[in-house]
């Protein structure tokens, strides 16, 4: 009975009577905050007490809140009306005053923006920008008020000292509209407003002269004022995700813009004139309803990047050969029926046409193309691929999933570079499905070996590059002179017992009598010489015999020395040193290089392309006057991937000045020469898939690099000479034994953006990696360390950044 006194006492106590709460109010019942005229039945804090006396309670310990329970069984106290109080919550959101806004401004803010020119003001939840940023270059009411002697005590405050206001960032707010005031900002170069619910500007942004970079992405925006196209300085625009229906014609006014992006609209078609925006790089059109491009497109003569995926586009201009500089294209999910030919576009990178009605692969395309690196094309309608594509020489990655294939040409094979080969959703039956499941390299392998064996039905073919270059003929057939007929046959390859030269007729002397033969015929020089010995012919200048009669005193020197197979040869008008003077060695690589290549049609191609590209020929090494040939003919990229060079070849460095891009993947290289350091030019470096273990540190001075390749190879650390490389945008080191960072070394590398390190020894990520901002591209996985977690790592490189970051020690 004592515990029932003492329980029901408590309970009158505690929960009848009015409780006063000095956490909430002293003058305040808790009972009022629940409306009771709303909910009469069910007030809560009146059954259950007050809240902040539950919790307070509840600190106590079980025994003494299991006291203040209702028993079971007892009767539910009467409630009366109670008087409500006016007790209310502040909402957590609610609408911004005015004041609200402008304390956001603090002047520690204020402060580092006149020191340092920038103010950033992003995710501050702002409706309204402070108005006191509209003033932030005039001098503030104490420094007018200071005397000097003020001035000098807090030097930096003053006002002499004052950074102008560059870099103004108020995006991710709520901003609906922006003063006329800010054309006070005159020295603004940097304006952010992206993310907001901007529905219109005001006309004077049109005074910010000094403005270089305006950002309108992701608001409501449906026109332009037209004084902002008059802003002489803007090289960066971005309107996109806003609800724009067409372009202003006056865009073409912004003579100095090198990036629109306008993605994301509602935009049908683009205006007359765009044209004029001869300097714009990169024009993101992406995501609208355009349906045709307006025919002075072509005139960007600068452009590199245009972007109109996911449009309703039927057709693509068949002059984009004059876009000389674009080098990616994506035109995926529209309605285009036929690809043009791309004459004229040899920088084109990257062609995705994905999501279309395309039905054929010109061949044409496939010649004109010689730097494509990728070529998506799936989701189609295309039902063959020509054997024309062996032409595409740098190709990385070719997708031609869920077409219509049945049959892959085996000219696939001859395709040095390519790692990616999708052909899923293909009715394909002439291979396996097991090993088109197996991967690229199984495919590559089968059609490499069906290549030989057909090969050898035809009349003994040895590798699969004859195969190729032979599908190929007839396509460079078109592009050779005319007196440089397509009529060698490679060594191996079935020929017939005499050569054709352009006079059609069938010429059986000995090729050193050739010119002989033209002379009885009364027929014109071809320009076509045979050496006595049976190897390719080679492309000789009109006055051959006036030089062999200065030089030699004959005017045919190698019909009068027959005993000596290998002779001193001319090429292309260049004087070549023959074998007779060269070493052992030297003739061994100077009889396989010439075995390997067909010279008259990779003469010309040299010329042509500015290329020299030996790829799957088995070279281990490269004589020297092949080199000299190529810097005559000013060749610029040196590719022999895939091939067995187990050194870099030494007369590589009589193009030390003119080479930009070398590639010398898959190889036995085991070291890289000093000399690499004289390579004053060269921007794109590839030495993956080699034996290499260190790099030389003169490799350091190569201040033109800008991509480099040292993938599966044996690094073990990242060589010292790298980190001074400071133009390098792009490192692939994967697939190594690398077992520790260099954050302190990476830091020296301003403009990497790109690295991979992907399967190598790294047991340990240090934190401060993700201070290096620069970095928008990192792979990590497939090491030994357990933070980060393989999670964080599949989740991309902003997600691993901002885990290093948060780890950090303060």
């Amino acid at each position: 009975m004592d515990s029932h006194m003492m329980i029901n006492d408590e309970f009158n106590s505690n929960f009848l009577n009015p409780v006063n709460c000095g956490t909430c109010d002293n003058s305040t019942d808790c009972r009022g905050d629940f409306n009771l005229d709303a909910v009469h039945s069910n007030d809560c804090y009146a059954q259950y007490d007050c809240p902040c006396e539950m919790a307070e309670r509840h600190n106590f310990g079980g025994s003494y809140a299991a006291g203040s329970r209702i028993p079971r069984g007892a009767a539910r106290p009467r409630q009366g009306p109670s008087p409500r109080n006016n007790y209310s919550f502040q909402p957590v959101f609610h609408e911004r005053t005015n004041m609200e806004d402008d304390a956001l401004l603090s002047d520690n803010l204020w402060k580092l923006a006149r020191k340092t020119g920038t103010l950033n003001m992003t995710n501050k939840g702002m409706s309204r920008v402070p108005e006191r940023i509209y003033d932030i270059n005039e001098p503030d009411e104490d420094s007018k008020k200071a005397n000097l002697v003020q001035l000098s005590i807090s030097e930096e405050d003053a006002w002499w000292n004052q950074v102008p206001l560059e870099n103004l960032d108020l995006s991710s707010n709520a901003l609906s509209h922006i003063s006329p005031k800010i054309e006070n900002l005159l020295t603004l170069t940097v304006l952010q407003l992206h993310d907001n619910a901007l529905v219109a500007l005001p006309p004077e942004i049109g005074k910010l002269e000094k403005l270089v970079r305006l950002n309108l992405g992701h608001n409501k925006l449906s026109e332009l004022p037209i004084e902002l196209f008059s802003l002489p300085e803007l090289r960066h625009l971005n309107i996109s995700h806003n609800e724009f229906i067409e372009l202003n014609p006056d865009i073409s006014n912004l003579h100095m813009l090198e990036f629109l992006d306008a993605g994301n609209n509602n935009i049908n078609s683009l205006p007359g004139g765009i044209g004029f925006l001869v300097r714009l790089t990169a024009l993101l059109l992406a995501n609208n309803h355009i349906k045709e491009l307006p025919p002075d497109i072509v005139y960007m003569r600068s452009l590199q990047k245009l972007d109109l995926m996911k449009n309703d586009l039927i057709a693509l201009p068949d002059d984009m050969g004059l876009l000389r500089k674009l080098q990616c294209l994506y035109v995926q999910h529209n309605d285009i029926k036929e690809l043009p030919d791309f004459e004229g576009n040899e920088a084109l990178n990257e062609l995705h046409a994905s999501n279309n009605f395309i039905e054929r692969v010109p061949k044409d395309l496939c010649a004109n193309l010689p730097h494509l690196k990728i070529l998506d094309l799936r989701d189609n309608k295309i039902t063959q691929l020509p054997d024309e594509v062996c032409l595409l020489r740098n190709l990385n990655r070719l997708d031609v999933s869920n077409n219509s294939i049945s049959v892959l040409p085996v000219t696939l094979a001859s395709l040095a570079h390519l790692i990616s080969l999708q052909v899923d959703g293909n009715p394909i039956k002439t291979i396996r499905r097991d090993i088109l499941q197996c991967g690229t390299a199984r495919i590559l392998k089968t059609l490499q070996d069906r290549a030989q064996a057909k090969g050898r039905e035809d009349g003994g073919a040895e590798d699969v590059a004859c195969s190729s270059r032979s599908a190929a003929s007839s396509q460079q057939q078109q592009q050779l002179p005319p007196n440089m007929t397509d009529n060698y046959q490679q060594p191996g390859c079935a020929q017939p017992p005499f050569r054709h030269c352009h006079c059609q007729c069938q010429c059986q002397h000995f090729m050193h009598n050739h010119h002989q033969h033209h002379q009885e015929q009364q027929q014109p020089h071809c320009g076509l010489y045979y050496p006595p010995f049976n190897g390719p012919p080679k492309y000789m200048p009109e006055d051959y015999e006036q030089e062999q009669q200065q030089q030699f005193g004959h005017p045919n020197h190698y019909a009068a020395n027959q005993q000596m197979p290998y002779q001193d040869t001319y090429f292309n008008g260049h004087y070549m040193p023959g074998c007779a003077s060269m070493t052992p060695a030297h003739q061994a690589a100077y009889n396989q290089f010439n075995r390997c290549v067909v010279q008259p049609r990779w003469v010309y191609k040299l010329r042509h392309t500015r290329t020299l590209a030996v790829n799957l020929e088995n070279l281990t090494d490269v004589p020297t006057h092949v080199f000299e040939l190529a810097s005559a003919e000013k060749v610029h990229v040196v590719d022999f991937a895939r091939n067995q060079l187990i050194a870099f070849p030494p007369g590589l460095q009589r193009m030390s000045n003119l080479v930009t891009e070398l590639v010398l993947a898959h190889n036995v290289i085991a070291s890289v020469p000093i000399f690499i350091s004289q390579f004053t030019r060269i921007t794109f470096l590839n030495l993956s898939n080699n034996v290499i273990k260190d790099l030389p540190p003169e490799f350091g001075l190569l201040n033109t690099l800008r991509e480099l390749n040292i993938a599966n190879n044996r690094f073990e650390f990242l060589p010292k000479g790298l980190y001074e490389l400071q133009g390098l945008e792009i490192l692939v080191a994967s697939d190594n034994h690398i077992k520790t960072l260099n954050v302190a070394g990476l830091e020296g590398l301003p403009r990497l953006n790109t690295l991979d390190l992907r399967n190598n020894d790294i047991e340990y990520v240090p934190p401060i990696l993700g201070n290096l901002t620069n970095i928008t591209h990192l792979e990590l996985v497939g090491n030994p360390f357990r933070q980060p977690r393989h999670q964080i790592l599949m989740k991309g490189t902003d997600a691993i950044m901002s885990y290093l970051r948060d780890r950090i020690p303060t």
